[in-house]
């Protein structure tokens, strides 16, 4: 059974680009996992990941100058079984908009911090290296 998982920021620009891209990199041919990204804002709707992001990820050899911002829609948390915030503020407002038979899990990224937003500090290093380490762990449990 497929198993799909949506990564959740702010504006769709910077942080779930790169989730999206990490995840489809470190997928294997057999995995049944399908990711998407989406923003709790629709500021940036329609626009491709912020070039500082495309930068980072190009660096790692990572291409997501494909992928292009969308606001998350209530029908998200039907379409998938995990929705993962990278911040606590988008977790509130993930919860505050999703549905009473939310079939979807929504969580934290990072159990143990959060996914500091990158567009104003030039931290796009930092994140990568953050969710490098969060997609590794991630996917291991999808797959088990």
């Amino acid at each position: 059974m497929t198993k799909r998982v949506l990564f959740v920021c702010l504006g769709n620009i910077c942080r779930s680009p790169t989730a999206e891209g990490l995840a489809r990199s470190m997928l294997s041919e057999g995995d049944d996992i399908e990711t998407d990204s989406a923003g709790t804002g629709s500021y940036h709707a329609g626009s491709p990941p912020d070039p500082r992001a495309i930068a980072e990820a190009a660096s790692r050899g990572i291409d997501i100058s494909d992928l292009r911002s969308r606001q998350v829609e209530r029908s998200d948390f039907d379409r998938f079984d995990l929705i993962v915030a990278m911040d606590r503020s988008n977790l509130a407002n993930l919860k505050r908009i999703a549905p009473d038979d939310c079939r979807a899990t929504v969580r934290l990224m990072l159990a143990s911090e959060e996914v500091p937003d990158p567009y104003y500090d030039d931290g796009f290093e930092h994140v990568y290296d953050l969710l490098e380490g969060a997609m590794r762990d991630l996917l291991a449990d999808l797959r088990s």
